[in-house]
């Protein structure tokens, strides 16, 4: 039996007992289907939170939400720079839970490789309206629909490609520096009740980013001073610190999870 095959029986033959009490608390996580954004779902489910997640794929959101289980999780099907669809996942979570405690904005795009200086400016267009437009979008309807009123907080998920140069996907790494400056300021305007922070995770075992690491991940890891690449429960447990009380007195800040591969970067 393949370690995918156990976890789902054992997802299967999990009982309603088992799950951890409701903490009261609702997330809702953008492009959340798979990969990262199923990292954190699964990782804030696990410790009691109901979660609302999105993504385009409306199939692989019922499955994630069967995977999650129906009593604690809803799925939104959308296009993350659709400004209707923005509302609508907000309204539906609202109408779902009565609160949206925790925003995490996943949903993401990278659709070239190459260098700058042939970058087509309509991609471009569209990198940012996915990756940093949409994110504020999001922020500015759960501020609105509850946070300002009762708090919470926003994890916005960047990129080490946004503080760093990043050879041939430039464009994806300028939307992430921008994800970076935007947390500072929505962590400035919503101080004190929200919180806002970001993780830039290095590169992580996603379908997202297979590119960079199909048929030579050992090869890729190896360059990693922890040995490894990184895997969406990385990525999960950072969101669930970020979004805990233990992380009462952060904001503003950019959280690095790079299995330790930005040390490289100094003057050798």
């Amino acid at each position: 039996m393949t370690q995918q095959t156990q976890d789902e029986q054992a997802q299967a033959d999990r009982t309603p007992g088992d799950r951890p009490q409701d903490s009261g608390k609702v997330a809702l996580i953008t492009g959340a289907s798979r990969g990262i954004g199923y990292g954190v779902a699964e990782a804030l489910v696990a410790r009691g939170d109901r979660v609302c997640i999105t993504g385009r794929n409306e199939d692989a959101l019922k499955e994630a939400v069967e995977r999650l289980g129906a009593d604690r999780a809803i799925g939104v099907a959308g296009k993350a720079h659709d400004e209707a669809h923005q509302a609508i996942a907000v309204e539906r979570a609202m109408e779902a839970f009565g609160r949206i405690d925790f925003l995490v904005n996943n949903a993401g795009t990278n659709p070239v490789f190459g260098p700058m200086a042939d970058l087509d400016l309509n991609v471009a267009r569209k990198v940012f309206e996915t990756n940093v437009v949409s994110a504020l979008g999001f922020a500015q309807l759960t501020w609105k629909f509850w946070q300002k009123a009762n708090g919470g907080a926003i994890v916005n998920i960047a990129s080490l490609a946004g503080i760093s140069a990043s050879p041939f996907i430039g464009a994806y790494g300028m939307s992430k520096a921008a994800m970076v400056n935007l947390t500072l300021q929505l962590a400035h305007e919503f101080a004190p009740v929200v919180r806002v922070n970001a993780i830039a995770p290095a590169v992580v075992k996603t379908r997202f980013a297979q590119a960079l690491y199909e048929g030579r991940e050992a090869e890729a890891a190896a360059s990693y001073p922890l040995g490894r690449l990184g895997v969406p429960e990385d990525i999960g447990g950072a969101a669930a610190f970020l979004t805990s009380d233990q992380s009462d007195w952060i904001t503003g800040q950019t959280l690095v999870v790079d299995g330790g591969i930005f040390l490289n970067a100094g003057v050798s």
